[in-house]
């Protein structure tokens, strides 16, 4: 097959195949573990979440993994029934807690439920220790935080200045 003819023959199947691509790199990202590390300075003057916001499919994995030598650190989400937090998550979300993570420890959750999920380092909240995950949805999905849903305490002035912003995460994919 003379060289022509051959990379007509190669580009055309990676045509052809390229349009079943998205469907098949939706359903591989989905499978997907996404590392959050926790981190701090030493001493723990800075503390943080990295990323600290992610656009993510439903059905993927978060895995939260304390890199900070110094501290321990926790992902939990805004919900009533933890800690009497504001919900600050879909309504139909499960809402989970690590518990303590001692260095190099992680914490994996799997988020199927479309919406805006808000989540804090219990000990580190009033630092700024946030994050925001926004699990994409159909058209209809409603990205908009209410604040005060669910009754509970809200957030300190602080955590809602640190959170990334919706609009930035849904454009950026990734807020580091």
């Amino acid at each position: 097959m003379n060289v022509l003819r051959r990379h007509f023959v190669l580009s055309s199947g990676l045509m052809i195949s390229g349009m079943a691509a998205p469907a098949l790199w939706r359903r591989a990202l989905a499978a997907d573990v996404i590392d959050i590390s926790m981190g701090g300075t030493t001493g723990g003057a800075h503390v943080w979440f990295r990323p600290s916001g992610l656009l993510i499919q439903p059905g993927q994995t978060l895995r939260w993994t304390n890199h900070d030598a110094g501290n321990s650190h926790t992902a939990t989400v805004y919900h009533p029934d933890l800690y009497g937090k504001q919900q600050r998550i879909p309504e139909n979300a499960t809402p989970w807690d690590s518990g303590f993570l001692l260095p190099e420890q992680s914490f994996s959750v799997t988020l199927t439920v479309p919406g805006v999920y808000d989540y804090y380092c219990l000990p580190h909240e009033h630092a700024g220790m946030v994050g925001r995950i926004i699990v994409e949805g159909d058209s209809s999905t409603q990205y908009v935080q209410e604040p005060g849903r669910g009754g509970g305490r809200p957030p300190p002035e602080i955590a809602l200045r640190s959170f990334p912003p919706i609009a930035t995460i849904l454009k950026e994919k990734i807020v580091e």
